[in-house]
């Protein structure tokens, strides 16, 4: 009976022998300085397990949050002790050795607000381009101001198609006739008109240009 409680005591001595040299073999350099300089073994902690407590609890150092992880390897156990506590321990001084000290990042400027450019101003429409009667301006068939009073009323059209095409036509026609009356004008006597100030005056006007 008490070889076999000897037999027992022997495996049971090998086994835990056996246990204890596997799992401190396994441990890398690095690991074994880890666990040497902080006295326990760091649990395994991602940037995204820092950043969701800290995200929760942004006045708590993430180096604090960092080495509460390390210990523990649970966001919820150290979201209850902030809760609990109001606060996590500082890592010792050796934390910084394994860890370089984290920089708490500067708020982000706000970005001034990129300026709206002003819309293109729209050209104002003249009679021309309102008609649609820019092919028509050198058109020597068209009659002058004067040849169109004199040829009186337009002629009265059997349907009303073709009287509102003679409608049409003969108010194109005294707009190109205005607009070459005014062209010979201003040949004629150049000085005469200046536009300044989005204004028409006669004569001379400071700070004028003639019109093109």
């Amino acid at each position: 009976m008490a070889e076999v409680v000897n037999v027992l005591v022997a495996f049971a001595v090998i086994v835990f022998l056996f246990r204890w040299v596997t799992s401190t073999g396994k441990d890398t350099p690095a690991e074994q300085s880890a666990i040497n300089a902080l006295g326990f073994r760091p649990k395994n902690v991602t940037p995204e397990m820092v950043d969701t407590v800290h995200n929760m609890f942004p006045d708590i150092p993430r180096d604090n949050i960092r080495y509460e992880l390390l210990k523990t390897g649970s966001v919820e156990q150290a979201t209850n002790k902030i809760l609990e506590r109001g606060f996590l321990d500082a890592p010792p001084a050796a934390y910084y050795t394994l860890y370089p000290r984290t920089n708490q990042a500067p708020p982000t400027p706000a970005t001034a607000a990129a300026p709206v450019p002003k819309p293109l101003e729209k050209p104002k429409e003249n009679l021309i381009s309102k008609y649609k009667l820019e092919t028509r301006l050198d058109d020597p068939s068209i009659p002058s101001a004067q040849e169109i009073e004199q040829g009186g009323k337009a002629v009265w059209e059997d349907t009303p198609e073709k009287r509102e095409a003679s409608l049409r036509e003969r108010k194109a026609q005294m707009i190109l006739a205005a607009r070459r009356y005014v062209g010979l004008i201003v040949t004629r006597t150049p000085s005469l008109l200046l536009f300044t100030d989005k204004r028409w005056c006669i004569g001379g006007c400071k700070r004028s240009r003639k019109l093109g």
